[in-house]
């Protein structure tokens, strides 16, 4: 079984159980309330942006235990314990990106871009919101199933993995939304891309240890 077909499968999971509904609503929620018409378009592409760490962070979880064991079992024999949870990796990770693309699209339509050109500001923005949508990625890996298997205990780990993701100076995130941030207060926008590759490294360093936890419990 290909990765693109278990994705496909994962996906169809992800919808019918209808619990992405939740982490979706929480992020409209967030944009809603955090910005507000004529905001200067960085500011609020980095406000979208940033919200996108808790929602991947809590779709990851949703992917990984949206099987029941026995079919859980039957993907990984099927396709190999660890391509079949990098597909649930990808499939949360795909749809914190669409929602991202929306808030984003958001952020540009009611905020305020000045003097600064709009394709600038918006790939500068895109660039942020798959920074952010990877870092979650990376902390919903690190604290579900199967590293992290107790619920409770992992809604906490996600829940704190996501604010040291926004605080500390070297997360990734943090530095894609302050490059944001800090372009509200001037005339250009530059592109994190060095936050991009730190985002790159860490979801793909979180998702590689995830998956071969899983190879070795299956």
């Amino acid at each position: 079984m290909t990765l693109t077909a278990l994705m496909h499968y994962q996906g169809a999971l992800l919808l019918r159980s209808q619990r992405w509904i939740a982490p979706l609503v929480l992020y409209a929620a967030f944009l809603a309330v955090g910005i507000r018409s004529g905001d200067p378009a960085p500011d609020a592409l980095g406000y979208a942006a940033a919200g996108l760490v808790p929602v991947t962070a809590w779709l990851v979880r949703i992917c990984v235990t949206a099987e029941p064991p026995a079919a859980r079992a039957c993907s990984a024999a099927a396709a190999g314990p660890v391509r079949a949870h990098a597909a649930t990796l990808l499939t949360a990770l795909a749809g914190a990106l669409l929602a991202g693309a929306a808030g984003a699209a958001y952020a540009v339509l009611l905020g305020d871009l000045e003097r600064r050109p709009a394709a600038g500001t918006a790939l500068a923005g895109a660039v942020a919101v798959a920074v952010c949508a990877l870092t979650g990625a990376a902390v919903g890996a690190v604290c579900s199933r199967p590293l992290v298997r107790g619920r409770g205990l992992a809604v906490l780990a996600g829940g704190v993995g996501s604010l040291l993701a926004w605080v500390v100076a070297v997360s990734p995130a943090r530095v894609a939304v302050s490059a944001l941030v800090e372009a509200a207060r001037s005339d250009t926008v530059p592109l994190p891309l060095g936050a991009l590759a730190g985002a790159l490294l860490l979801a793909g360093a979180a998702g590689a240890a995830s998956a071969l936890a899983s190879a070795r419990r299956s």
